[in-house]
């Protein structure tokens, strides 16, 4: 018998800053900085991530290029390694992305590519707790709950036959 399922997840639009909650705006400044410490000398394409872990310590990442594609780090991935490698007992509970341009800060909100959400979801699925995604742009910010919804049917540790601590 054939089924027909869907997959489906809800998220916040915001259209101006002021709307964003504190802590949340904070996460979205300090993306848009971290992007301007980016090395993208051949995309020239900027990327930030900001961390934050249950501690309330932020954790600030930049894409870093290298001419032997794909030696690079992207921001995403470079934020949350220093925070597994430097604080292991603090968890993530949210992260916030931002691209710079030629132009500038993007017009749309970047999400993170497949690589990092695949990273962003094992992190979540190692702690056990959800990791909010906050997608900055010009026009609008983006908030979705859990890292989870934008890699659905995620392979994971489940799909090894494997118990992990």
């Amino acid at each position: 018998m054939t089924k027909n399922n869907s997959i489906s997840f809800s998220y916040r639009e915001f259209d101006r800053e002021e709307e964003l909650n504190p802590d949340d705006l904070e996460l979205v400044k300090g993306a848009r900085e971290a992007a301007l410490n980016a090395y993208a000398p051949y995309s020239k394409f900027r990327v930030g991530a900001v961390v934050r872990l249950e501690s309330g310590t932020l954790i600030r990442g930049s894409n870093i290029e290298n001419a032997a594609f794909p030696s690079g780090i992207c921001a995403e991935r470079s934020a949350l390694s220093n925070a597994a490698s430097n604080h292991p007992d603090d968890k993530t509970v949210s992260i916030a992305i931002a691209a710079i341009d030629e132009d500038g800060l993007t017009d749309e909100p970047v999400p993170p590519c497949g690589n990092c959400r695949q990273v962003i979801t094992e992190e979540e699925l190692r702690n056990g707790k959800q990791i909010r995604v906050i997608l900055s742009g010009r026009k609008k910010t983006l908030v979705i709950d859990r890292s989870s919804d934008l890699l659905p049917l995620q392979f994971n540790k489940n799909n090894l036959k494997i118990s992990l601590p």
